[in-house]
């Protein structure tokens, strides 16, 4: 039991050695870059800036355009839902309100489903 114990400790600080020593060994590989040396770097065209604003404007314009479109869009719907035949529930979703019939002459609607 004691043998047991006594090589998972030494196992344990085996492996804590090598990882300090792994870390030692990067930070002394590391080479500082020498300040005198010049990148080049590709320089775009200031007109591809513009272009790309051109391209926001316009869909920020395509955008609000569709959102006029919408609001006209929903705002003619809603005024064809005052009609009676979509706001009176007598209408039960008919053109025009159902004839009420006698008892023995009623019939089946096929439209909404009710004897009427």
């Amino acid at each position: 039991m004691r043998f047991l114990i006594l090589l998972l400790f030494g196992l344990f600080f085996t492996l804590i050695s090598t990882e300090t020593q792994a870390q030692t060994s990067r930070e002394s590989e590391t080479k500082p870059v020498p300040s005198s040396t010049t990148q080049t770097f590709s320089k775009k065209k200031k007109g591809s800036k513009k272009a790309y604003n051109k391209n926001y404007d316009q869909g920020i314009k395509d955008y609000e355009n569709l959102m006029k479109a919408n609001k006209k869009k929903y705002k003619k719907m809603e005024k064809g839902m005052e009609k009676p035949q979509y706001s009176d529930p007598s209408y039960f979703g008919h053109k025009k309100p159902p004839k009420k019939r006698p008892k023995n002459k009623r019939k089946f609607c096929k439209e909404c489903g009710i004897v009427h």
